[in-house]
């Protein structure tokens, strides 16, 4: 099966499944999923998704405050349950709660599809979602043009995960810092996602790294960052990075 490219999704190319799994793609409107799964659930997957976006879509023509705000906004609680989530992580990240989308929704699909392949991963524009029954390694790509020379081990006790990045030099993810790349874990994927852009944020020099671990220990449900800014790296947290052959 050929998965569809386009310039800011190259990555993938070299994304090989594993045994017994197989990689598809499902692509609704600007979801654009890339899923590792024990099975080909694409069908399933892109109604789920057309399902979920339309939840969204709906709330947010009634509340168009909910996309445009760069700060967090408040939620009734009959909100659909991605929208609370989003709104939850943007309150405790101090960001608008569309910074928590792409995250929320690889996290919402490798979780209702879990039941159907406990070795379900979900990539949403970089940003991860992942069950597991074995070790896995994660490539943290900082510089697209040097490949990935590092990645971060993940054993069975560290499922299910969200690793979220962003980056102010690489995809089309909206940043006032200056990170080749933050790269956040935690159980949640809209609190991985929203923590990503708010530390992110703070990433304006390699001189500010120190703040950005700081300010990644003070976020409640964040276990661990990697932050590289200006060939500079910090790490903090339940981390284990391992070096990639090349």
């Amino acid at each position: 099966m050929s998965i569809h490219l386009d310039s800011s999704r190259t990555y993938r190319s070299g994304l090989v499944p594993g045994p017994g799994e197989t990689a598809f793609q499902a692509v609704v409107e600007e979801s654009d999923l890339y899923i590792v799964a024990g099975a080909d659930l694409r069908r399933e997957v892109t109604d789920f998704l057309t399902t979920l976006r339309a939840g969204l879509k709906n709330y947010i023509l009634f509340h168009p405050e909910f996309r445009t705000s760069l700060t967090p906004v408040g939620v009734p609680q009959d909100a659909p349950e991605i929208v609370l989530a989003m709104a939850r992580a943007a309150r405790q990240c101090n960001v608008g709660p569309m910074a928590a989308v792409a995250g929320a929704v690889a996290q919402a699909v490798a979780d209702h599809f879990q039941h159907l392949s406990p070795d379900i991963l979900v990539e949403n524009g970089g940003d991860l979602f992942i069950h597991s029954t074995r070790e896995r390694l994660v490539a943290l790509l900082a510089q697209p043009v040097n490949g990935a020379r590092l990645a971060l081990r993940l054993d069975q006790s560290d499922f299910p995960v969200a690793l979220c990045g962003t980056s102010a030099r690489i995809g089309p993810s909206l940043s006032f810092g200056a990170a080749d790349l933050v790269t956040v874990k935690a159980r949640s994927g809209a609190l991985a996602d929203a923590a990503a852009t708010t530390l992110g944020n703070l990433a304006q020099s390699a001189g500010h790294l120190p703040k950005v671990v700081a300010r990644a220990q003070e976020l409640e449900g964040v276990l661990g960052i990697f932050a590289q800014v200006e060939g500079s790296m910090a790490v903090w947290g339940d981390m284990e990075l391992a070096a990639l052959e090349e």
